[in-house]
């Protein structure tokens, strides 16, 4: 959750938590490299490997750090040359218990018809 009250700020504050997560995700995950881009309009890519991009996204003060198989052309175009898919599937079952663990407050319950959706906090063992 992004809080602040005043817009420089949390500007600031988000700024911080890209940092953070860059500098966190860098270093459980070696392969990760930084990378600047874009899935659609809303989703910013901070960083990627041959399999997956890393981001954030933000909706009202909710922040969602969010890892995800690459969907971009060269990834396509790679894949088609050398089988991809499958390695980077295994790659993200791999990690994802360790990426929940650091990045996973909150929990996907579902969505409304209208797009809403529903978290809940997750516990912390």
């Amino acid at each position: 959750m992004l809080e602040t009250s005043e817009d420089d700020d949390l500007d600031w504050e988000y700024e911080c938590l890209v940092d953070r997560v860059r500098y966190d995700a860098m270093s459980a995950f070696p392969s990760l490299r930084e990378y600047a881009g874009w899935r659609g309009r809303e989703d910013r890519i901070l960083l990627r490997n041959a399999y997956a991009d890393c981001g954030i996204s933000t909706y009202c003060g909710l922040a969602a750090i969010w890892l995800a198989e690459r969907d971009d052309p060269a990834y396509w175009e790679a894949d088609y040359a050398s089988p991809r898919v499958a390695r980077a599937r295994h790659w993200l079952a791999q990690v994802e218990p360790r990426f929940i663990a650091m990045f996973g407050e909150l929990a996907l319950i579902g969505r409304f018809s209208n797009g809403e959706a529903i978290f809940e906090r997750r516990r912390v063992a």
